[in-house]
């Protein structure tokens, strides 16, 4: 019992009055049954309120399960586990996730809810792995959806913003384990790499770049170890490749990061950039997010390039990332191949958000997208114009939880239920 719970950051004070951790799924669906109003709570990775509730529920004292199917296609995995100990597991079983995170400290059940993503041209969010999931319902029933038979109340669901039920479980593709070698390339002016930034985001299986939007500019390739070597030496893009190991945010300790230099590694030690047992990012900050169509990425960043002495003061690093498009409704990559520009801020809310606000006006004719889980101020009518989606969602939502049992101030906000 806490009115003091905040995330990972220090940041977010959330405003429930008691926080519960059930040790069965019997014991969640009975707790959500009487709970008149209830939210499940990830690893507190998100900097809006969007798991905030009057009452919380952890699912980290729910059984683990990790099971893979016989066919060695999927793996059922519980909803509380993070990707960090999943992937060594997996990669024991001669398995593997196509992509991850920047941060394998997340859960599975937090991660995908949000539409967070990694990165690759040809890779969708974590969310289009989930090809089934079992939720506790505003009755307390279990329900199932599956992939093979449920494929529209799945797409709804899945990137459901806690509002459709407790999930419990979920049921992830999987593919044969694979090995990643990483290289970080310097870049002495950002210029170049907006001018060709559909080539440059697309040279290797996940490519992220960092900058400062100033003089700090990383490109983080992540290559198949089984493919031949991309040969982007000295001169590629003007700069050349980094002499050591870095951190994305400069000034940081690079001991942080996954490893790079090249050296092959297992998926799960190479995709994500941070290590699972040392703190992720810079670990006091502010973030934001935004997903825009890939055919308007340069014209983006050439908007977001004139504000640039507006935005460093308050800035960490920006990282620039390809997600695939899918057809999960509150998806960010809802139906287009997305541009996601991100923001790590100085943990100073009254200096980062007026600034939130002109990157917000300078990506308006883009029609961006925000990240559920991070900062933005984009008005909640202009945020449900670009999800094609967000009325039949909103009236799913209303119908199988008539009394917004799942409900919290943001969801009301943006995606209020109908009277």
């Amino acid at each position: 019992m806490t009115s003091r719970l905040r995330n990972w950051a220090g940041n977010l004070t959330y405003a429930a009055t008691a926080v519960h951790r059930p040790t069965s799924v019997a014991e969640l669906a009975d707790l959500v049954a009487r709970t008149p109003r209830i939210r499940a709570l990830g690893t507190r990775h998100s900097f809006s309120p969007v798991a905030d509730g009057s009452e919380l529920v952890t699912l980290d004292g729910l059984p683990a399960v990790l099971e893979v199917a016989p066919d060695r296609r999927s793996v059922s995995v519980s909803a509380g586990a993070r990707y960090g100990e999943i992937g060594p597991a997996l990669h024991a079983h001669g398995l593997a996730l196509a992509n991850l995170a920047s941060l394998p400290h997340i859960s599975v059940a937090g991660s995908v809810a949000t539409g967070t993503h990694g990165s690759g041209h040809r890779l969708g969010s974590l969310a289009t792995q989930v090809s089934g999931l079992e939720m506790i319902t505003a009755t307390g029933d279990v329900v199932e959806l599956r992939r093979d038979r449920d494929i529209q109340r799945l797409n709804a669901s899945v990137v459901g913003l806690g509002a459709l039920g407790v999930v419990t479980q979920l049921t992830l593709d999987v593919v044969p384990a694979f090995d990643v070698r990483q290289y970080v390339h310097e870049v002495p002016s950002l210029r170049p790499v907006v001018d060709g930034i559909d080539d440059v985001l697309d040279v290797a299986y996940s490519v992220s770049v960092f900058t400062d939007w100033q003089s700090s500019h990383q490109v983080w390739v992540k290559e198949m170890a089984a493919d031949e070597p991309h040969h982007h030496g000295a001169g590629w893009l003007g700069g050349q490749p980094a002499d050591g190991p870095r951190h994305p945010v400069a000034g940081q300790d690079a001991g942080r990061a996954t490893e790079q230099l090249g050296v092959a590694g297992p998926w799960h030690e190479r995709l994500p950039h941070f290590r699972l047992d040392h703190t992720p990012s810079s670990g006091d900050e502010l973030q934001s997010e935004y997903l825009v169509d890939r055919a308007d990425a340069r014209a983006a960043l050439v908007a977001l390039l004139d504000l640039r002495d507006l935005v460093s003061p308050v800035l960490q690093v920006s990282e620039l990332r390809t997600v695939a498009a899918d057809e999960l409704w509150l998806s960010p990559a809802y139906r287009r191949d997305s541009l996601a520009v991100h923001f790590t801020w100085l943990p100073d809310a009254a200096a980062v958000l007026p600034v939130v606000a002109e990157v917000e006006r300078a990506l308006g004719s883009f029609a961006p997208r925000p990240h559920w889980g991070k900062v933005f101020t984009i008005p909640p009518d202009e945020v449900r114009a670009v999800y094609p989606q967000a009325d039949a969602f909103r009236a799913l939502a209303t119908d199988t939880d008539p009394d917004g049992r799942f409900r919290n101030r943001m969801l009301d906000e943006y995606l209020p239920a109908y009277s």
